[in-house]
């Protein structure tokens, strides 16, 4: 399985970007075109990860050149969602702040 992005028509926003499978190189252009328009054509750009069975480099420096492009432009950039994979492969390559993901830690008492 390779990475799917989901078309803008499904969710009736071309900032919304929901990420399935693997991301890797071989799909990652897929990914900067989808990025291109949905910074040129939105407010901003949600990525929904929460399907992600692997994350390859570079997917990763796509979507940190995203955000990059998003602050510069003051425009959104967030996660709606993240499987563990993603997370842990993003929390593992010390990029968390990069692509703006928001790492929550369960506290257990």
């Amino acid at each position: 399985m390779t990475l799917t992005l989901s078309p803008p028509e499904a969710t009736g926003d071309p900032g919304t970007i929901t990420l399935i499978g693997h991301g890797s190189t071989v799909t990652a252009e897929d990914l900067r075109t989808r990025l291109v328009a949905a910074s040129d054509g939105a407010e901003g750009t949600a990525i929904d990860a929460s399907d992600m069975l692997s994350v390859g480099q570079a997917v990763l420096q796509l979507l940190i050149a995203a955000r990059q492009e998003a602050d510069l432009r003051n425009q959104r950039f967030h996660f709606t969602g993240a499987s563990t994979a993603f997370s842990e492969r993003v929390q593992g390559c010390q990029l968390a702040d990069a692509i703006g993901l928001e790492i929550r830690k369960d506290v257990s008492l």
